[in-house]
């Protein structure tokens, strides 16, 4: 059995990271594993100043001291990291590398390429940081529209590029998808270090009862892409479409009274939902990594009407678990919201497929080979290499 540390800093918003994390902790547990956590918030913000929280940003001697600590308490065999900003810094890597520990990070957005982590400016995809310095996201304010905010998130990324953090420090990459991983090798991480694993979710063994109307759920923010949505729903043709979930984007709704509002839903909430629901849209502007919301469809034997965008046009095969259609087009989407309304049978023969989808690539049993053979790998590397001398 492997000891292990997972290390996460959770946003000050709940999202799919921490579901990943939580997943992750309870299935090594399952297994048998010694499992620990070192985890910060960013709540912690709040009592902070602004030098020191740039400061942390950059090198967190709090998380330095810490983990310097724990790691001699704990002794890990290899450390799985989530997300590092704002509060744990990359100075978890040197200490992991001080005491010669493999280190499995997962990428779970496009941070180390970009200080947005989105790819996205003003509502469009921009590429332009992709293997150069990202002066260009400081002019352009990328990073919570603020040009001292932006400064700092691409600094941090210069000097531990500077410093080699990311290339000598980090022993394997988790990408979540080919799409992802090719996008990291095009931005310079060593393709030889980079591991192809999808995120999963256990299996609630759903019960499928009358589908009908379409679900988004998810965060209401712009790269998600709700405005295409409400442009393409027509309530007459279409029958019905619920919304589930809040954010910056719900105004958009009160132009749209025919749309049922869910508001925030547990996830036994949502699965109830997806399991009265014929299809999930997902219309989302940005290259997306794997979002959970997609892998729960799947779960419940949804298909999913998505973005032809990204990751998300490896993730939903045309039909076979859902539908494409073109990014940004609500044209296209309500063709294809005509579809499933049109072609009901076509649509629960998806869901079976995307059903058998999950089984085969996203449940628990497959992900916990995946995720030990990426230890294993890691901790392999670490080891000493016998070298033969010339005689």
């Amino acid at each position: 059995m492997l000891r292990i540390l997972l290390v996460h800093n959770s946003y000050q918003q709940r999202g799919g990271e921490d579901s990943v994390v939580e997943n992750e902790l309870a299935l090594l547990r399952s297994y048998g594993h010694q499992v620990e956590l070192y985890f910060r918030h960013n709540d912690e913000l709040s009592g902070l100043n602004r030098f020191s929280i740039f400061q942390q940003a950059i090198w967190s001697g709090k998380t330095y001291c810490e983990l310097n600590i724990l790691l001699q308490r704990f002794k890990p065999d290899v450390i799985h990291v989530h997300n590092t900003l704002s509060l744990i810094s990359p100075s978890l890597y040197w200490v992991a590398a001080k005491f010669k520990i493999p280190v499995v990070q997962t990428l779970h957005n496009f941070r180390l390429l970009c200080p947005q982590a989105m790819f996205l400016r003003k509502g469009n995809i921009c590429e332009r940081c992709i293997g150069r310095n990202t002066w260009r996201s400081v002019i352009h304010r990328c990073y919570r529209s603020s040009l001292s905010q932006s400064a700092v998130v691409s600094g941090m990324l210069h000097l531990h590029r500077g410093l080699g953090t990311y290339k000598n420090n980090v022993s394997r990459y988790i990408a979540l998808n080919s799409f992802c991983k090719n996008k990291f090798i095009e931005g310079g991480l060593p393709a030889e270090k980079i591991r192809v694993k999808p995120n999963f979710i256990p299996d609630i063994n759903s019960a499928v009862v009358q589908r009908n109307g379409f679900l988004f759920a998810g965060r209401l923010s712009p790269e998600k892409g709700l405005h295409v949505l409400v442009r393409a729903f027509n309530h007459q043709s279409h029958g019905q479409l619920s919304v589930a979930g809040t954010g910056e984007d719900s105004f958009l709704l009160a132009q749209y009274p025919a749309i049922k509002q869910l508001g925030i839903l547990s996830a036994g909430g949502v699965c109830l939902e997806m399991q009265k629901s014929a299809a999930l849209i997902l219309p989302s502007i940005w290259y997306e990594n794997m979002p959970m919301i997609l892998l729960e469809a799947f779960m419940n034997g949804l298909p999913v009407i998505a973005s032809r965008i990204g990751a998300l046009a490896e993730l939903v095969e045309e039909g076979v678990t859902g539908l494409l259609f073109n990014v940004g087009d609500s044209a296209d989407l309500a063709k294809k919201m005509q579809w499933a309304v049109d072609h009901p049978d076509f649509m629960l023969e998806m869901g079976k497929n995307a059903r058998n989808k999950y089984l085969s690539a996203y449940s628990s049993e497959v992900n916990i080979n995946l995720l030990l053979a990426i230890y294993k790998e890691a901790i392999a590397d670490m080891k000493p290499k016998n070298i033969l001398l010339p005689v």
